[in-house]
C-alpha cells in the first residue's frame, strides 16, 4: 500500500493585513493581539519557528495536555512532554513545510501522553511567511479524535460479530435442511402408498435443492451483499448435474450466462428457480427411452432489464408445476413465460421487456457445464 502524501503544495501563505495597507507588524502590543487570536481557537495550536522550537501556544493546547508556559515556550517540538512528538516521519515533514512554503494534512498521531493517557491526534501544519526576509513560522493544529477512533473501531467489531452470527445462521439452516430431507427420504421407504412415495421424494429433492442453493451461497465471499451471477449458476449447475445425471442417461446440462450482478435475496430466489425448472426438466422431460436430450440453463443481461431461461428439447410436459416459478418470479419483478411445442418446453423468467438475440440452438450441444 502507498504511504499517504501528508504534504501539499497549492498554498502560499498571505501576509497578515489591516485594512488601509496597515502592517500587521506595525500595531503596538502585537504579541498580546496575536495570543488572544490563537487562544479564541478550540483546537490545540503550536506556532513554531525554522526550527520546530515552539514560539508559543493557545489555551486550548495548555489546558489539553496539561502543560504550562515553562514546559513549551522555546522548546523543540520533539521535546515536549516525554517525546511523544519525536516522530521521524513527522519531524521530516515539519522541517520541509517552511522552506518548500509547503502544508501538511490529516497526519495521524497514537501515543501515550503523560497526563491524559493513550490518545489518536490529527495533525495540520502549514507555513506563514512575509515580504521582508523575516522567518517563517508554522502552524501547527492538533485535533483529537480519540473517540471518533474508537467508535469506528466499535463498528467494525460489531460488523464482525454480525458476520459470525450470519455464518452461524447459515451453517445452521444447511445443516436443518440435510436433516429435514433425511427424514423425508426415510420416510418415504416406510410408506405403502407409491403416490406418497414420489410426493415424500419430491419433497426431499426440492429440500435439498434448497440447501445446494444455500451451500452456494456460503460459498461466495462472506459478508457480500451482491453475487455474481456466473460462478454463481455454474457451481449451482455443477451440483445439479452431478446429483440427477448418471452415466444411463444420455442427457447434458448447459448454462450460457451474460454476467452480471445481482444481490444476495435476488440471487437466492434465481437459485431456486433454475433449481426447480432444470429438477422438472431433468424429471419429466425424457423418458427412459429418450436419447440425446439437452437443458440449457441461459442469463441474458441488458442492463436493467435481465431474462432467465430454462429449455428443453425433451417431451412436452403440460404438467408443469409453475406456482412455485411465479411466487419466485413475483419477488424479482419478473413475470414468467412457458412455451411448449414438440421440440421441446421453455421456461422464460423476464425482467422488463427487452430485444434479445435469438436463443442458442439446442443442436449446439457440449457436455457437462458450461459457462
Amino acid at each position: 500500500m502507498e504511504a499517504p502524501n501528508w504534504l501539499g503544495y497549492p498554498f502560499a501563505a498571505e501576509i497578515l493585513a489591516l485594512p488601509k495597507g496597515q502592517r500587521f507588524t506595525d500595531i503596538d502590543n502585537t504579541g498580546a493581539l496575536a495570543q488572544a487570536i490563537l487562544d479564541t481557537i478550540r483546537e490545540p495550536l503550536l506556532v513554531l519557528d525554522k526550527d520546530l522550537r515552539v514560539i508559543t501556544a493557545n489555551r486550548s493546547f495548555y489546558l489539553m495536555f496539561r502543560m504550562n508556559s515553562q514546559d513549551v515556550q522555546g522548546r523543540p517540538v520533539y521535546a515536549l512532554g516525554d517525546g511523544q512528538w519525536n516522530i521521524p516521519e513527522l519531524l521530516l515533514l515539519l522541517e520541509s513545510i517552511a522552506p518548500r512554503h509547503a502544508l501538511m494534512e490529516a497526519y495521524e498521531v497514537e501515543q501515550e501522553f503523560s497526563g491524559i493517557g493513550r490518545r489518536t491526534m490529527l495533525l495540520n501544519a502549514r507555513s506563514v511567511f512575509y515580504e521582508e526576509n523575516y522567518d517563517a513560522t508554522i502552524l501547527l493544529a492538533i485535533e483529537d479524535i480519540t473517540e471518533q477512533r474508537a467508535k469506528e473501531r466499535e463498528l467494525q467489531e460489531l460488523l464482525q460479530h454480525k458476520e459470525l452470527l450470519l455464518q452461524e445462521m447459515q451453517h445452521r439452516v444447511a445443516n436443518s435442511l440435510q436433516i429435514i430431507a433425511g427424514i423425508l427420504l426415510i420416510k418415504a421407504r416406510t410408506v405403502r402408498s407409491e403416490e406418497t412415495r414420489l410426493h415424500l421424494q419430491d419433497a426431499c429433492q426440492r429440500v435439498m435443492s434448497v440447501a445446494a442453493v444455500q451451500r452456494h451461497l456460503q460459498a461466495s465471499e462472506p459478508g457480500a451483499l451482491s453475487i455474481e451471477l456466473g460462478p454463481y449458476l455454474a457451481r449451482l449447475c455443477k451440483t445439479l448435474e452431478v446429483s440427477m445425471i448418471d452415466n444411463s442417461r444420455p442427457v447434458s446440462l448447459e448454462l450460457h450466462v451474460d454476467g452480471g450482478v445481482v444481490s444476495s435475496s435476488q440471487a437466492v430466489s434465481i437459485g431456486l428457480i433454475v433449481t426447480e425448472l432444470v429438477f422438472n426438466a431433468l424429471k419429466h422431460a425424457f423418458p427412459d427411452d429418450w436419447s440425446d436430450g439437452t437443458v440449457v440453463v441461459a442469463y441474458e443481461l441488458a442492463e436493467p432489464n435481465w431474462r432467465l431461461t430454462v429449455s428443453d428439447n425433451g417431451k412436452t410436459n403440460p404438467g408443469l408445476g409453475t406456482t412455485i416459478i411465479e411466487a419466485l418470479a413475483k419477488q424479482l419483478n419478473a413475470c414468467v413465460e412457458v412455451l411448449m411445442n414438440p421440440l421441446g418446453t421453455t421456461v422464460s423468467i423476464t425482467h422488463a421487456a427487452f430485444a434479445s438475440r435469438p436463443p442458442a440452438a439446442l443442436n449446439e450441444r457440449k457436455a457437462g457445464c458450461v459457462v
